[in-house]
């Protein structure tokens, strides 16, 4: 049976919760995420903004964020290596979800 809440379903199609889960559950994708909310980042100042991330992962979350349509890729300068990411509009309509993620953290902290 479905959780409801006001007699009404969480979900409108069974599945819904499970791919928003496939995209932002991985270890990692929030915290990224979060970092590229303030504003585009380039791949080393993400490495910086969490630490103990593995740069082999950061990569790969980063890849499937792009395979996602969740991020896009440009190069700064246009003619340069160097990648610059940035949240798509269908990224940025995940802030609403990571900001009640973010008041919960802080109303049941450990």
């Amino acid at each position: 049976m479905l959780a409801t809440l006001n007699n009404q379903s969480i979900e409108k199609n069974v599945g819904c919760i499970a791919q928003a889960m496939s995209i932002i559950g991985n270890k990692w994708t929030a915290l990224i995420l979060r970092d590229l909310f303030q504003s585009p980042q380039r791949f080393c100042q993400l490495e910086k903004s969490i630490p103990d991330i593995n740069p082999r992962i950061l990569s790969k979350r980063l890849d499937y964020l792009e395979e996602q349509k969740i991020v896009s890729v440009a190069y700064d300068p246009p003619a340069s290596s160097r990648k610059v990411y940035t949240l798509t509009k269908k990224g940025e309509d995940l802030l609403p979800i990571l900001k009640s993620m973010a008041d919960w953290g802080l109303n049941y902290k450990v």
